[in-house]
């Protein structure tokens, strides 16, 4: 749909993602929102008092005092008693839904400036027992449940999410090399760009203990840019015989959060903030559970009908790449341009902390426009900047709204962002 009032991007950040059980296996999801938004809250020069709504995205619900998560993110970081919160689910694709949520309010007036953002702590997610509460029985075999493993598999198909990434490799006749040779590539691009800092303006460094004591963290550490093509056709399929999803070709169990804060169109003459975007529209679709990764498919067609785009008007595109095989039936599907695709690389280097994913994107993009030699701001406001979110199916367009100063030879462009 297309949006009632204007809302703005005032400001994003996120948190480096950390590996599974790594730098950040002691932070809860909690804490990692925390310090993006604190992040987020200091880089827009937005004072906690003005913020009406906080809402955050979370799928696992690791930490025990998960229940709480977007309540407590909001009164650690100075919200007004009185601002409501609230944690939504749309698993993958969480981190977008918070930003959804929060143009929704504003839209119809419960509020105009509002912190959104996504979180995860993988690492945290607990084993379980259960149906012990009310007592077993003498000689019961009672079974330990690794939840996150089985959180990973859809129980209405019986189907685990990586068997839906298989099942698009059989549908679009994508082939194992195929995936390896896209999943360097997403390491490769990560390298290039962090080594180039690229990342360091969207980043909130972290306070880790380590062996050697205290350090900061500054680095996405689940990327392996040493990583090499025959590395990785070493590496065994793991989930069906002959098929072409492995460890090194999927997206990274991990740790992280993001945070993004709009505002109306009034909160930004009023409160004198710096439109980074604005937010044009969404669009909401399901698709056939075993084959999940198309999704984005249906939503991005619906979304570019509504907002009267097509993908020839995206300068840059982000597909969060769950699973090889998964992005590549995306790309054939939409008939995706590799050179403006994931150019800084994606989950499959970086990871994939399933709430966080979609802020990570969401920040990294409006962040992206400020490197990108052809996107820059020229005195007016940038053009169409569209946001889509891919297997969860919440599409969004951006519309990028820059106030940096110009670049000379530079030119107006937009961003198409895709997230699974």
């Amino acid at each position: 749909m297309a949006l009632l009032r204007g809302v703005f991007i005032v400001a994003a950040k996120r948190t480096p993602f950390g590996a599974y059980g790594g730098l950040l296996k002691d932070f809860t999801a909690t804490d990692l929102s925390e310090f993006a938004a604190k992040a987020a809250l200091s880089a827009g020069n937005v004072s906690p008092e003005t913020v009406d709504s906080v809402i955050v995205g979370n799928v696992l619900q690791s930490s025990s005092d998960a229940p709480f998560l977007a309540r407590h993110v909001g009164l650690r970081v100075g919200v007004r008693t009185e601002t409501p919160a609230l944690t939504v689910n749309r698993l993958c694709g969480s981190g977008f839904q918070s930003i959804l949520n929060g143009c929704q309010e504003i839209c119809v007036k419960d509020a105009e400036v509002v912190l959104c953002g996504g979180t995860e702590s993988m690492s945290q997610v607990p084993h379980c027992v259960r149906n012990v509460r009310f007592g077993t029985k003498f000689g019961l075999d009672i079974k330990l449940e690794d939840y996150l493993w089985e959180s990973l598999m859809d129980t209405h198909v019986q189907m685990p999410m990586a068997i839906t990434a298989e099942n698009l490799a059989v549908k679009h006749k994508i082939s194992r090399e195929e995936c390896d040779k896209y999943a360097l590539q997403s390491q490769q691009r990560w390298k290039a760009a962090n080594d180039a800092g690229y990342f360091n303006d969207e980043m909130v460094p972290i306070e880790v203990k380590t062996k050697k004591g205290k350090q900061s963290m500054q680095v996405d550490e689940h990327a392996r840019p040493q990583t090499t093509l025959e590395q990785l056709n070493k590496l065994p399929p793991v989930f069906k015989k002959e098929g072409t999803v492995t460890a090194g070709n999927a997206s990274g169990v991990s740790d992280g959060a993001g945070a993004v804060i709009i505002a109306s169109e009034d909160a930004v003459k009023k409160h004198n903030f710096t439109p980074l975007a604005r937010v044009v529209g969404y669009f909401v679709s399901g698709c056939d559970p075993t084959i999940m990764g198309i999704g984005p498919v249906f939503a991005i067609t619906e979304a570019l009908k509504k907002t009267g785009l097509s993908l020839k008007d995206m300068d840059l595109v982000e597909v969060n790449e769950a699973f090889a095989p998964q992005y590549l039936a995306v790309e054939k599907s939409l008939d995706l341009d590799r050179s403006k695709t994931n150019v800084n690389g994606g989950a499959i280097a970086l990871g994939h902390p399933l709430g966080g994913s979609g802020s990570r994107i969401t920040v990294h993009l409006v962040h992206e426009l400020r490197f990108e030699p052809l996107l820059a701001f020229l005195g007016v406001e940038v053009e169409n900047m569209l946001l889509d979110q891919l297997a969860l199916e919440v599409a969004k367009v951006l519309q990028s709204f820059f106030r940096t100063q110009p670049k000379k030879n530079q030119e107006s462009a937009t961003a198409y962002s895709l997230t699974t």
